[in-house]
């Protein structure tokens, strides 16, 4: 009966590691969208919805490990010797998806300081977009009470 549980607990780990390795191309698309020269922000918010998508994933994943596990933690501890093999899978699965996690959270750090100065330039942009604008309309302003309009007419008949 463990064994089949403990066959369950290595699936789920290869499957985070999968999912990571998932989160670890979808963090690496979106610097790209984030370094090309015109950006659309439709392929950005595609990437962070894909991302968002397997982080759900890995977290239920993780809720599901974390059950089974509970109900296993003491059997397996009695019987530790017996599952040396196993628990040492586990421990290199974990190892990797513990380096699979530094180097996502690495990745996503200089992603969002690319965002970050992206959103700041397109900020920049539209405050002289609106100054430019203000100006135009201050000069239209001016330049229409400007023009002379007919004063002098004759009345008379």
């Amino acid at each position: 009966m463990i064994e089949n549980y403990l066959q369950i607990l290595e699936e789920s780990l290869f499957k985070k590691k999968d999912i990571l390795g998932q989160i670890t191309a979808e963090s690496k698309h979106q610097e790209s969208v984030l370094k090309e020269d015109k950006i659309s922000l439709e392929k950005f918010e595609e990437t962070v919805d894909r991302k968002a998508t397997l982080i759900e994933e890995l977290e239920r994943l993780d809720q599901g490990f974390e059950r089974l596990y509970d109900r296993i933690r003491d059997q397996l501890m009695e019987n530790r010797e017996l599952y040396q093999e196993q628990i040492d899978r586990f421990k290199q699965l974990i190892s990797d998806i513990t380096d699979a996690s530094v180097s996502i959270q690495a990745q996503e750090a200089r992603n969002k300081m690319l965002a970050d100065k992206l959103f700041a330039d397109n900020r920049s942009g539209l405050k002289d977009d609106r100054i430019r604008s203000k100006q135009a309309y201050d000069y239209y302003k001016r330049m229409s009470g400007s023009i002379v309009s007919p004063r002098f007419m004759d009345k008379k008949q």
